[in-house]
């Protein structure tokens, strides 16, 4: 897992901007602790951070092969699990590696198969080629969008890198947001390839874009297809099986220490079943990570979204499995932390986070990097198998918008701010809830449906399109973001493409076939988990309950309104000002997070400097 950044400039000549290149790459570093190297010849120049995990010797980049036509050079992140079959394809067709890193087979498949080689890759990338004999660009993501890339065009060229914060280190870019950009954090709702960034867009997850002198150009090699599903139960629940088993496998592959994380959850409890199998064949131990907060047993009272604690569930799987298992407790001074916040913001680029979520994350993180290099996550099952409660609420299914922002509306997710908190004139000049019903509907026109498709079965396949192109996209980032800015590179078996076009494409009354949510996955996975496990509800990514996390909150709010600054222009002082007053008891939790929206608004702005347009 690294971080990639470069520049290209069909005008004029990169050698002498060695020291523009190196300013974009150093602020990678948090991507790739252990290695940076930076490439420039002619109107090309790419940087890399190294995060080291596949051939901890091999594999420095930027990485670059000689042909009779010219040199080509590669700057690549993620991890293709698949490399070793490619890698015995391409010797057979007469390629030589010096080292045995995916990144040397990445770079031999784009010199056998040109772009096409980006539909045989399974894995997590996102990288770029410079082709000198075309004199042309190639930037390639993964399907799902598991790993970033960002590029931002320019008179003569492009811009690109792993996070937008690359690309701003060069004087070309200038950080600059319009209403477009401010209706992300406000809507929860991010369209395909935008970002909050006026100028800067995201490679949309299973396309390659080219750039060369006549343009930049966007081609899709995958995309999510409705195709009839044959199998039958018994045969569909063997192939979840199989295929799941089979990517797990693939993804404890490391040349260092890798871990799982592990809630309790049936996610990730299938994961660490099946990743502890393949370690005791091995002989080797499986590490395990759970998150807690401090007191959290005596204080924690279920609700309506969070119905059960995870650390009893995570000790029991693991004893379980028969991992080596360790709970990182966290304290709300923590949680709390002003320099921690500041930390997560600056890893989004963006404070269209979720608060205390995101730190907590980052927090865990920070702490199993300590361990391990490598964690393989339950996150995407939600999306893939149909687990969020809110999609088998009738409220939620009928209503015609996103289906995590009515479950906001009707409290049903814990991802929710007050509207109020944000300052009228700002959202009347970025109206929202039009842009949200656009993307709205742009996306159902995208799903594709069978003949033989029931009115229901229709909208609970574009409820799951939804899920997996929009709402994922959004998660995984947020996992992406959260561990590499500790230098933890995450996996997500869950997103391998081939579960994801399998499940997919089967009715929703297989995925519910035992009357609940992941009856597909808990039908896999059954006789491998205990049955507590098995049956327990699903309950989302745990907030802490500790009031005095609740009254740090509003202390910094406190403090923040006693400032002017351009935060007010986005967030409502009166608002804040209530909100801050509130007795902590009676603190709500779409309160709480309104409050961590504004001092993180406030932190962005600070770091980042953006010039809003409105």
């Amino acid at each position: 897992m690294c971080g990639i950044t470069g520049w290209i400039s069909f005008d004029r000549r990169l050698n002498q901007e060695s020291t523009t290149l190196d300013r974009m790459v150093r602020t990678l570093t948090s991507r790739g602790p252990d290695a940076g190297g930076t490439w420039i010849d002619g109107h090309a120049a790419l940087g890399h951070r190294r995060l080291a995990v596949i051939d901890l010797v091999g594999g420095t980049q930027p990485m670059q092969a000689e042909t009779p036509d010219g040199r080509v050079a590669l700057t690549y992140s993620g991890e293709v699990y698949n490399f070793t079959e490619l890698r015995d394809e391409l010797r057979r067709r007469g390629h030589h590696f010096r080292t045995a890193s995916d990144t040397e087979v990445v770079l031999n498949a784009y010199l056998e198969w040109g772009e096409a080689m980006a539909s045989r890759l399974n894995g997590m990338f996102a990288f770029a080629v410079w082709d000198s004999r075309t004199q042309k660009l190639v930037m390639i993501r993964d399907r799902m969008g598991i790993k970033p890339l960002f590029f931002y065009p320019t008179a003569d060229g492009v811009l690109f890198g792993s996070e937008p914060k690359a690309i701003f280190a060069n004087p070309l870019a200038k950080p600059v947001v319009s209403a477009r950009g401010l209706r992300e954090f406000i809507a929860f709702s991010r369209p395909p390839g935008e970002t909050i960034w006026d100028c800067v867009e995201e490679v949309v997850p299973g396309t390659v874009i080219t750039v060369d002198r006549s343009g930049i150009r966007r081609h899709t090699y995958w995309r999510l297809e409705t195709v009839e599903h044959v199998d039958d139960l018994e045969t569909t629940v063997g192939r979840v099986n199989e295929i799941l088993d089979d990517t797990v496998a693939r993804q404890l592959v490391a040349d260092v220490p890798t871990c799982v994380l592990l809630s309790g959850g049936l996610d990730s409890s299938a994961i660490t079943a099946l990743a502890a199998g393949r370690r005791a064949a091995q002989g080797d131990p499986l590490h395990t990570f759970a998150i807690d907060f401090a007191g959290e047993s005596a204080r924690f009272v279920a609700n309506q979204v969070h119905g059960s604690r995870d650390a009893e569930y995570a000790s029991e799987m693991a004893r379980h499995a028969g991992s080596e298992h360790a709970d990182i407790v966290l304290s709300p001074t923590a949680l709390a932390d002003p320099d921690v916040r500041r930390q997560v913001v600056i890893a989004r680029d963006s404070p269209a986070g979720l608060g205390d979520m995101d730190v907590s994350l980052y927090l865990l993180f920070k702490a199993i990097r300590e361990r391990s290099t490598v964690a393989l996550s339950g996150e995407a099952a939600d999306e893939v198998f149909g687990g969020y409660g809110w999609l088998h609420n009738p409220v939620v299914q009928e209503r015609e918008m996103f289906p995590w922002i009515t479950a906001g509306m009707i409290g049903a997710s814990p991802n929710t701010q007050p509207a109020e908190m944000y300052n009228l004139d700002m959202l009347i000049a970025v109206n929202p809830l039009e842009a949200v019903a656009d993307g709205y509907a742009t996306a159902v026109a995208e799903v594709g449906h069978l003949e033989t498709d029931s009115a229901h079965e229709k909208r609970m396949r574009v409820l799951s399109y939804l899920h997996l192109t929009r709402f994922l996209r959004m998660m995984l980032d947020r996992k992406d973001r959260m561990s590499m800015a500790v230098g933890l590179e995450v996996r997500v078996p869950f997103s391998d493409h081939r579960l994801v076009e399998y499940v997919y494409n089967t009715p929703w009354s297989m995925k519910t076939y035992d009357g609940r949510e992941k009856s597909l996955l808990r039908g896999a996975t059954r006789d491998l988990l205990p049955q507590s496990v098995t049956e327990r509800v699903k309950s989302p990514y745990p907030v802490t309950q500790d009031r005095s996390y609740g009254e740090a909150l509003q202390q910094q709010a406190k403090q923040m309104l006693g400032e002017d600054g351009p935060v007010f222009e986005i967030v409502s002082r009166d608002w804040l000002t209530e909100s801050a007053a509130t007795a902590p008891d009676e603190l709500a939790l779409a309160t709480r997070n309104g409050i961590e929206r504004a001092l993180d608004t406030a932190i962005w702005l600070d770091e980042y400097r953006p010039e809003i347009r409105l």
